[in-house]
């Protein structure tokens, strides 16, 4: 049981990328999935997340407008499509998925949550 993730690296800013957070082991269904991220010297932030406020989606301020979050259940992937980005966006990013009952929007989450290994993403101005 796990998740990995894919798709970071060095874009400029403004550019876009896409994030995978793939299942091995289970599938989604009753989970939520959410994507954080950690920039060296900083706390770790909720950036987005899908099926974790009653079923919607959610969105941190810094991203919302810029960020799409999506699911293909067909292959039990979720994936962060970051748009605009800025070099503030710079941080490794994390997946993490829970079971929906115990998440409320970028709340809920820990230890007790299942976590992906992070991928690098680097925005140069």
């Amino acid at each position: 049981v796990q998740l990995v993730e894919s798709g970071g690296g060095l874009v400029q800013a403004g550019g876009s990328l896409r994030l995978s957070c793939a299942a091995s082991g289970f599938t989604f269904d009753d989970y939520a999935v959410g994507w954080f991220r950690q920039a060296p010297g900083k706390e770790r932030e909720g950036v987005s997340c899908i099926n974790c406020l009653d079923g919607n989606t959610y969105y941190a301020d810094s991203v919302k407008g810029r960020f799409t979050v999506s699911s293909d259940n067909a292959k039990n992937t979720v994936y962060l499509q970051m748009n605009s980005l800025k070099p503030e966006d710079t941080a490794v990013y994390y997946c993490a998925a829970d079971l929906e009952a115990v998440i409320s929007g970028l709340t809920g989450w820990g230890t007790t949550s299942l976590w992906g290994q992070g991928t690098q993403v680097t925005v140069s101005s």
